[in-house]
């Protein structure tokens, strides 16, 4: 059986053939649908290229729209049901497999820019080390298709597209402004930001790059409501955070990067772990660019959330 054949489309799962659409005058809860209707969609758009593996930035994008559809339930999830949490939890599990297999196109598409650019010597023994996290990503990929060949799998996507078609009548009703909605990932943000000591713990840099990320998405969501004032203002925290997210990503890559390369050095020497010393030693220094960089992105972020509210 082809991975074609095993994906799902649109139309198999009950989705109209037009994408839902959003108006800034809609109720909140039909922007929810709406949401929840694009990135289910998208998310299955990507899942042959994600089975094949002839694309990293399929799985990529796979995983960006689980996290969207997983962000949204969690702020607003009330809106379309009481199914909304047991979704959420089950986009989770999925999204364990795809961050797995994730995790290590990022490092080796990294460890391979930053091999290239050493001695020619050194190279033959830099696609040794690689060839260690291919094996490895190889069977976090093998896992990966059982996932999305399982009857869980199917499930949940038929949940979901249940979710962008259903209503609960009594929240709907509710007035819900989901620009002011984005108070509350702003304020966690920003008690995490006053939480931190002068030089944070890796992890807790990592826990405020998700926070940024929550922030992020709500804000994503929020944009299809905005007034004509409002726009520009959305716009700007959506930039702000994607920045703030990017400096964090970099920051969270150096770390792995350097934890892995701590690794291959506890059982390799001679022109492999030379090598791996080498790559450490760029991933310690990537790392603290991004700790000198982050406060002035955080700064940029809080300011665009505040503009919003003013």
């Amino acid at each position: 059986m082809t991975t074609e054949s095993l994906s799902r489309t649109p139309a198999e799962l009950g989705l109209p053939d037009a994408p839902v659409e959003a108006r800034p005058a809609d109720p909140a809860a039909h922007h929810v649908r709406a949401k929840l209707d694009r990135e289910i969609r998208a998310l299955l758009a990507h899942e042959p290229g994600t089975r094949s593996g002839a694309d990293p930035e399929d799985l990529h994008q796979m995983r960006v729209a689980l996290r969207r559809m997983r962000s949204v339930l969690k702020l607003s999830g009330r809106l379309v049901g009481d199914g909304a949490e047991p979704v959420r939890a089950e986009l989770g599990w999925l999204g364990q497999s795809l961050g797995e297999v994730r995790d290590y196109d990022v490092l080796i598409g990294h460890l391979r820019e930053v091999i290239a650019g050493f001695e020619v010597r050194d190279q033959a023994a830099g696609r040794r080390l690689v060839s260690k996290f291919v094996a490895e990503r190889a069977a976090a990929k093998r896992r990966l298709t059982r996932a999305l060949s399982s009857a869980r799998y199917s499930t949940l996507l038929r949940e979901v597209s249940l979710l962008t078609r259903q209503e609960a009548a009594a929240a709907a009703q509710q007035p819900h402004d989901l620009i002011a909605g984005l108070a509350k990932p702003h304020r966690k943000l920003a008690k995490a930001v006053r939480a931190l000591p002068a030089d944070p713990p890796d992890d807790d840099l990592h826990a405020l790059r998700i926070h940024g990320k929550k922030l992020r998405y709500a804000a994503e969501l929020a944009q299809t409501s905005a007034k004509k004032k409002q726009a520009p203002r959305i716009k700007k925290l959506l930039k702000a955070t994607k920045d703030l997210q990017t400096v964090l990503g970099d920051h969270q890559d150096a770390v792995v990067a350097a934890e892995r390369m701590r690794t291959v050095l506890e059982s390799a020497d001679g022109p492999v772990g030379f090598v791996a010393g080498r790559i450490a030693e760029r991933e310690l220094a990537r790392r603290a660019e991004a700790r000198a960089a982050w406060r002035t992105s955080w700064a940029a972020v809080d300011e665009a959330a505040r503009a919003l509210h003013a």
